[in-house]
């Protein structure tokens, strides 16, 4: 993690940036006190249905009771 003050904040701007994009955090002071921290942006990917549409295959039977030799092999 960088310290850096709200000048060399100024100044190195797409520096940090860069930095904050490979993971590192940076710790932003005013008058040697910490007022704010730039980190990396944590960007949720597009879920996207139907891709195992055709290639996976749920039987009937799925949610049925299991066999008694399963559920005995779960107790012992």
């Amino acid at each position: 993690m960088h310290i850096v003050n709200i000048h060399e904040a100024k100044t190195q701007l797409s520096k940090l940036i860069e930095a904050a994009m490979k993971g590192e955090e940076t710790v932003i002071t005013k008058a040697g006190k910490p007022v704010a921290r730039l980190c990396p942006l944590q960007v949720k990917t597009k879920i996207v249905y139907g891709l195992l549409k055709d290639k996976i295959k749920i039987h009937a039977d799925f949610d049925g009771p299991l066999p008694e030799h399963k559920i005995k092999s779960f107790e012992a």
